[in-house]
């Protein structure tokens, strides 16, 4: 890389800036989460809400655990690697010898000359994939690491979706006139309880996002950045359909017993 930066100048080798505000911070994000925890068992103590978020502060404390892994080299697999790739090498290179050997005792014209060149252009191809396959482990594992954790995020995400789904502002709204049929889930949530309620569950989803976001925090990887832009969108639909239903309590005015 020194040659590099010798060729198109110091200025283009600018290291970025580093603060306590450029990135996210996971112990800073755990306390958010306990908080947000406890605000909803506070106010909800028998709705399952609370248990989703016990659950999303237990994924982002695996997260915790998970991100040095992400960041931190495994040289132990590192030097497996090189010691695989050193020796797949010394062997090639012992079989190309030896062959290059035989042609030069045993030649007979071109043919065997084209041949033994074939021969060893495949040896070379072979060689390259299996120095690729032995050097991309090390990725492939964290990969498979961070889209596993990813993965249970996304879910959690559809989780907090299906705890707003029958929060329908629309039922407050038309007051007596509403006639529920024996199938229509039980509400008593008051307006303002409601609108804490559906604010809770967009506080899951933009604190889901920001543990997703985390994992490019540590690994770059284009195939985990593709999923946590996943999970971004995800949440940020969802959590489009939830300040809908907050603007639409809106309308209802403040309660007159609050």
């Amino acid at each position: 890389m020194r040659w590099i930066t010798w060729l198109l100048g110091k200025e283009w080798d600018q290291p970025l800036p580093k603060g306590r505000f450029s990135e996210l911070r996971p112990d800073m994000l755990m306390i958010t989460l306990r908080k947000l925890q406890s605000r909803i068992t506070e106010r909800f103590p028998e709705a399952g809400l609370g248990k989703v978020s016990k659950e999303l502060t237990e994924l982002g404390q695996y997260g915790i655990h998970i991100y040095p892994r992400l960041h931190q080299p495994m040289w132990a697999l590192r030097i497996l690697t090189a010691t695989s790739i050193l020796t797949l090498v010394v062997v090639v290179a012992i079989l190309g010898w030896r062959s290059i050997q035989t042609l030069s005792h045993k030649t007979d014209g071109w043919s065997d000359f084209l041949q033994g060149l074939e021969a060893g252009i495949n040896e070379v191809i072979f060689l390259s994939i299996a120095i690729f396959f032995l050097g991309s482990i090390e990725m492939r594992y964290k990969r498979s690491l961070a889209l596993r954790s990813l993965h249970a995020l996304r879910s959690l995400a559809h989780v907090v979706d299906m705890h707003q789904l029958t929060k329908d502002p629309a039922i407050i709204l038309a007051g007596t006139s509403f006639k529920p049929t024996e199938s229509s889930p039980h509400r008593t949530m008051t307006p303002y309880q409601l609108t804490r309620y559906l604010e809770y569950c967009s506080e899951m989803l933009a604190l889901t996002s920001k543990l997703a976001a985390l994992h490019v925090q540590f690994l770059d990887d284009p195939v985990v950045l593709n999923a946590v832009n996943d999970i971004e969108s995800l949440t940020q639909g969802l959590s489009n359909k939830i300040w809908q239903k907050i603007m639409i309590l809106d309308l209802a005015g403040p309660e007159l017993d609050e």
